[in-house]
């Protein structure tokens, strides 16, 4: 069987294809997408930004996905690939530091996959299996920079202030620092600051080295070199008898770079802690037809699984046996749960919504959910981390300064200096070079954006976004649960004659609460969504319902307040009484008898009335007409992707019930903003067309693309990202693996964690007007860091000249990094909106 041309899955007897389009496809998403994109893919852009081929491709072996804790740049990528390659057994491995992913390819019979994390944990990196990372706590960054730092540059600063300090003013020294006092002196200072260069700078230096051996420099070698340079420079003058040391450079420029990045990890973790609990999706159990419990491990192809109520399908397989509403939403995006029968396929990870289902297990016994797990996870090993635009200037700026400084040296001695005054002249261009103000440039911004980003109700996950936001060109939004708030309710009653005040049979309320009755007697989501807006309507407390839908009589349409329920179903399936969960309590006010649950409704007396509620064919099926009206409007809904519920007694059809997915507050204004701010907005939802009718009519909307599998949202998003940078906001499983396909994946917190685990930003409120201000935080952020970088660099342009010339030696070199090190605090303390 050939496998779809976008997505890779399997297309079945029946393709989808067009003469127009090369290929065929699983279903008519994929062919959508592929017609509206398929001239990007020749790009050569597409190519260089799309990651290679697996390389399980052409390598028979396991794939392990590790969690690497200690990476902060695209430089520790390239080590952590270069030392994973070296072991014996493995193949090939890629690393993102944006999410602390490396995938490892190696073979099982040469290297064990217990042993892969032991053997990439060096150098301070710590790794550990991706599915169950090992807690990293901040104890240890704390103790080494408030006992190493703190503690031992403190003391170290304190000689200098009593003892050294004076003399390069001119006064006397309180003692003879020639002699055996001066000595014992310098032996303390020069104790304390190796143990604040080696132990609180250990982090730092490691990136240096890191950088050496991946060939990149970075901005921890420039730190390293000024630091070590120092403390290397008044090693050896103190073994030569002299007093003109500087191991209060190499102490300032540790702690000063160490407090910055350690506050920008603070202010991140601190955010990061504002995420609430999410859904967890996975199963670790499963429950055969006997009703025993047992691992999913132990579950075969060919398995009798017992699905209940509320539980999700733990494996890909096939109803063997009952009738239920099954919600996809979490897998597909369909809002609206399909009717699985006996013979119908049903997806591992969805939910079973009311009625108990035997699902015999696939052939392959996976899940779908284990599938997007496990595409997440490769898309995400292969994401390149953005490499900060400090880090890039370094890969030019350190070799130059370094050239620079080895030339002034030169020099010196060329024209006749001494060796001490040629490493001095050497030296000073080394910490002139402004390694702390080049240092905070990035995480001082950084954290302050972090911390407006949280004001807002916004976490950054990954401190890359501030790149990647600036320069966003597309925004794809996610229809359910994102555009709309992926609850099941009201949004509308119609009346078969219009209100009439004589006639109390066709009063709204009336209608609903008939209605409410008799659906509370089904678990039907449709049903509880109807209950929900009558207890609602009534003003209930004692069910944690929206605010009452508005009820328009006359066949307008108004939108109702959000409902209680994740999920909806098509009224025509079976129900069955005794699983139902509805409850009699509920104040509806009117009392039922005699209720009827069928696969297509309801039906039961009230105040003597045989009262129907359901599907349209059972009306049909007794001769009841359908007034013109009703039909009109079942026909409007079904067109929008909502679903109709006829009601009516007497032998007569009284109205219709409008129920579907509600879209969220303000959306319109939302996407308007963004087309304002230069950016093209994409639908992109694996919900049905129709049901994504009213988002491709709004003219802010570029594109929408409806019915598309979750693998090829993914796909979908490398295409446009071919010629665009693109921003993918979604909020469940379904949308993880496009969430980590795109330049910048905004989460929905109310979504699932594999979302937000695949997500740089994650939206704690359900407001979608935090999107146009995550673009705000992170514009005003980026312009913050280039403000940083340039008043750094325009210091280093003056400064470099002048210690070349030997006007200024390491001490006035520090001062002087010291105010512009001060002046780049200043600047990055400053709000976004002081910025703009």
């Amino acid at each position: 069987m050939p496998n779809c041309t976008l997505c890779d899955l399997p297309t079945g007897s029946d393709p989808h294809a067009d003469p127009d389009v090369e290929g065929e496809y699983c279903c008519q998403g994929c062919l959508t997408v592929a017609r509206s994109l398929e001239d990007v893919d020749d790009l050569a852009d597409l190519e260089a930004r799309t990651p290679d081929a697996d390389p399980s491709d052409s390598f028979d072996g396991e794939t392990a996905f590790l969690h690497v804790d200690g990476m902060h740049c695209a430089t520790c990528e390239s080590f952590l690939e270069l030392t994973a390659a070296e072991r014996e057994g493995v193949a090939a491995a890629e690393a993102s530091y944006a999410t602390d992913t490396i995938r490892v390819e190696y073979d099982p019979d040469r290297v064990a996959a217990d042993e892969l994390p032991d053997a990439l944990s060096v150098a301070g990196y710590t790794a550990s299996d991706r599915a169950n990372p090992e807690p990293q706590g901040d104890d240890v960054d704390v103790v080494r920079f408030l006992i190493g730092g703190g503690f031992f540059g403190m003391m170290a600063m304190l000689w200098y202030v009593l003892f050294l300090y004076p003399t390069y003013f001119g006064y006397d020294p309180l003692l003879d620092l020639g002699g055996v006092g001066g000595l014992y002196l310098f032996t303390q200072i020069w104790l304390f600051t190796s143990i604040v260069l080696f132990y609180t700078g250990y982090p730092i230096l490691r990136g240096a080295y890191v950088s050496l051996r991946a060939g990149r420099p970075n901005m921890d070698l420039l730190v390293s070199l000024a630091a070590v340079s120092s403390y290397t420079y008044s090693t050896l003058a103190m073994l030569l008898g002299r007093t003109d040391l500087y191991f209060d450079v190499t102490i300032a420029v540790i702690l000063v770079v160490t407090a910055g990045n350690g506050y920008e990890s603070r202010i991140k973790s601190r955010a990061t802690g504002m995420l609430s609990e999410l859904t967890t999706a996975a199963e670790s159990e499963a429950r055969r037809e006997s009703g025993e419990t047992v691992p999913t491990e132990a579950v075969e192809p060919g398995d009798r699984l017992l699905v209940r109520p509320g539980e999700r399908v733990p494996f890909d397989g096939t109803v063997a046996e009952g009738t239920a509403a099954v919600d996809e939403a979490l897998v597909t995006g369909e809002s609206l749960p399909a009717t699985k029968r006996p013979g119908d396929g049903v997806r591992g990870g969805t939910v079973v919504t009311d009625s108990p289902l035997v699902v015999e297990v696939g052939e392959d016994a996976t899940s779908t959910l284990d599938t997007l797990v496990r595409l997440l996870w490769d898309i995400q090993s292969s994401r390149s981390g953005i490499q900060r635009l400090v880090d890039r200037l370094a890969t030019v700026f350190v070799p130059l300064v370094v050239a620079v400084a080895a030339i002034a040296g030169a020099g010196t001695l060329a024209f006749g200096g001494a060796p001490a005054e040629a490493a001095l002249v050497g030296l000073t261009v080394l910490i002139v070079s402004c390694p702390c103000a080049l240092g905070l440039a990035t995480p001082l911004a950084i954290a302050a954006g972090i911390r407006d980003a949280a004001r807002r109700g916004i976490v950054i996950v990954s401190d890359a976004v501030f790149e990647a936001g600036a320069e966003i060109d597309a925004v794809v939004l996610d229809k359910t649960g994102t555009l709309t708030d992926g609850e099941m309710r009201l949004l509308e009653t119609v009346l078969a004659d219009g209100p009439d005040p004589s006639d109390p049979d066709t009063d709204a309320d009336r209608l609903l609460r008939r209605a409410a009755a008799l659906e509370r007697a089904s678990a039907h989501p449709i049903a509880e969504a109807i209950v929900d807006a009558a207890a609602a309507d009534r003003g209930s407390s004692d069910r944690s319902a929206p605010a009452s839908p508005t009820i328009v009589a006359d066949g307008g349409t108004e939108p109702a307040a959000a409902g209680s329920r994740t999920d909806g179903v098509d009224p025509d399936r079976d129900v069955d009484p005794a699983s139902a969960s509805g409850s009699a309590s509920d104040p509806v006010d009117v009392d039922a008898a005699d209720v009827t649950v069928t696969d297509r409704g309801v039906e039961g007396t009230i105040d003597g009335d045989r009262v129907v509620v359901g599907h349209r064919s059972l009306f049909a099926d007794r001769g009841w007409a359908l007034p013109d009206r009703l039909r009109e409007a079942g026909e409007r809904a079904t067109a929008d992707g909502n679903v109709p519920v006829f009601v009516g007694w007497d032998g007569q059809v009284r109205g219709v019930l409008l129920v579907g997915d509600g879209v969220r507050e303000g959306w319109e204004a939302v996407v308007t903003d963004l087309v304002e701010r230069g950016k093209r907005v994409v639908v992109l939802t694996g919900d049905s067309a129709a049901a994504a009718r009213r988002f491709e009519e709004h003219p802010a909307i570029d594109e929408v693309f409806a019915g598309v599998p979750p693998e090829a949202k993914a796909e979908t998003v490398r295409r446009l990202g071919a010629g665009e940078r693109v921003a993918m906001v979604g909020d469940g499983s379904n949308d993880a693996p496009a969430l980590a396909a795109a330049d910048l994946g905004v989460s929905v917190a109310s979504g699932t964690d594999l979302a937000a685990d695949a997500a740089d930003a994650v939206l704690l409120e359900d407001r979608l007007a935090a999107i146009p201000e995550l673009f705000d935080v992170t514009s005003g952020t980026n312009r913050r860091i280039r403000e940083n970088l340039g008043w750094a660099f325009a210091y280093n342009a003056i400064a470099i000249p002048l210690a070349v010339s030997g006007a200024l030696n390491p001490l006035l070199a520090a001062l002087a990094m010291g105010t512009s090190s001060l002046l780049v605090v200043s600047n990055s303390a400053r709000s976004v909106a002081d910025v703009e």
